[in-house]
């Protein structure tokens, strides 16, 4: 059990990762122009926090 939520955070802070510093590139694939930059600023924070919940899932499982 253990290593499965282990898994699981990890995969959560690379999700969060990709999501905070690619949030450009997919704003561009999912929105229009008008939406690009409230998208871009929305995924940016949304990485952020997927990252530290998976970090916290991490650490506390350790």
């Amino acid at each position: 059990m253990k290593e499965i939520l282990l898994l699981i955070g990890i995969l959560i802070v690379l999700v969060g990762t990709i999501m905070a510093f690619d949030a450009r590139k997919l704003s561009k694939k999912l929105f229009s122009f008008g939406d690009q930059n409230e998208a871009t600023s929305g995924m940016k924070i949304m990485g952020f926090i997927l990252a530290i919940i998976g970090a916290l899932i991490v650490y506390f499982n350790i």
